[in-house]
């Protein structure tokens, strides 16, 4: 009996147990449930179902929340980019069936380039070339056809070492080429891209104070060099390549004319790179004392190389 008792007194403990815990556990649900909706604010009706009580005056709607936005950066490869053509054009004047150009030579030599009208030199725009050693180191200097936007690609430079000169990292693709410093003389740029052993600090600072540059009342820029740079001159040559001062007609992936200027030119002159490593056809000749290079379709070489005369001032 004891033993009938005790299960049935446990079973009642038990039940009772069950019920109060089911009332704790609903009261601990229920209280939070209704704090939180009697801590919301009540929903506004919508306006359309608003019923206004007579004689009152519909208050004015309330101005709506303006939403937070953030204000754009400016896009910097719009504010940064300079994608103009470095290029120059100048109108040839006619004479008879041809037409004379006057340059000038990034050291500052002056000639007359007389050429066919339909080869249309002043129409493919010049630029300058110029090698220049750098203590003893030789560095080349080139207008880069597609203007600033060819170096900077949108990016932000390495470092400023004047007003108008910065340092961009390496081109993709560019081979043994390392770094690339950039000028800016007036509408010009120039850039000196680093090969073999790079440029030490202290001469990347002695080349940006000592390269000098000026532009011409007819465009033609015309560079100046002190302290460790000294310029290459007419008819010097480094590996087969002429380094001294040159003007580049045309380019990019079009016809191209190089003149130049090379004292005592004969058969043995080199063309520049520019002309010959594009792996198209290129063709060549001395013009007095200068060495007129195509490359091109063969019509255009043919052209170039027959109608074009140089005459030095």
């Amino acid at each position: 009996m004891t033993d009938q008792f005790d299960v049935i007194e446990a079973g009642e403990r038990d039940g009772r147990r069950r019920w109060v815990g089911l009332v704790v556990v609903l009261a601990l649900l229920l209280i939070p449930a209704i704090s939180l909706l009697t801590s919301r604010d009540p929903v506004a009706e919508p306006a359309e179902r608003r019923v206004a009580e007579p004689g009152a005056v519909d208050p004015a709607p309330a101005a709506p929340t303006p939403r937070r936005t953030r204000t754009p950066e400016p896009i910097r490869t719009i504010t940064r980019v300079d994608a103009a053509p470095n290029l120059l054009t100048v109108p040839g004047t006619a004479k008879g069936d041809d037409e004379v150009l006057r340059v000038v030579f990034p050291d500052g030599a002056r000639a007359d380039v007389r050429y066919p009208a339909e080869l249309a030199l002043d129409e493919m725009g010049s630029r300058p070339f110029q090698g220049a050693w750098i203590d003893d180191r030789l560095r080349e200097f080139v207008a880069p056809y597609g203007g600033e936007a060819e170096i900077t690609r949108g990016g932000e430079p390495i470092r400023n070492y004047a007003d108008n000169v910065t340092l961009w990292p390496r081109q993709a693709g560019s081979g043994m080429y390392g770094q690339v410093m950039l000028f800016s003389f007036g509408p010009w740029r120039l850039a000196m891209y680093d090969r073999g052993e790079g440029l030490t600090f202290d001469q990347r600072v002695d080349l940006a104070e000592n390269l000098q540059g000026r532009v011409t009342e007819d465009g033609y820029l015309v560079l100046s060099a002190g302290g460790g740079v000294r310029l290459a001159s007419p008819g010097d040559v480094v590996r087969n390549d002429p380094v001294g001062p040159q003007l580049w007609f045309g380019g990019g992936l079009g016809e191209m004319v190089a003149l130049v200027p090379t004292p005592g030119c004969d058969e043995e002159a080199e063309a520049p790179d520019v002309i010959e490593v594009r792996g198209r056809p290129a063709d060549m000749v001395c013009r007095g004392e200068v060495l007129v290079a195509a490359t091109g379709p063969e019509s255009f070489r043919a052209r170039a190389i027959d109608g074009i005369r140089v005459t030095m001032k």
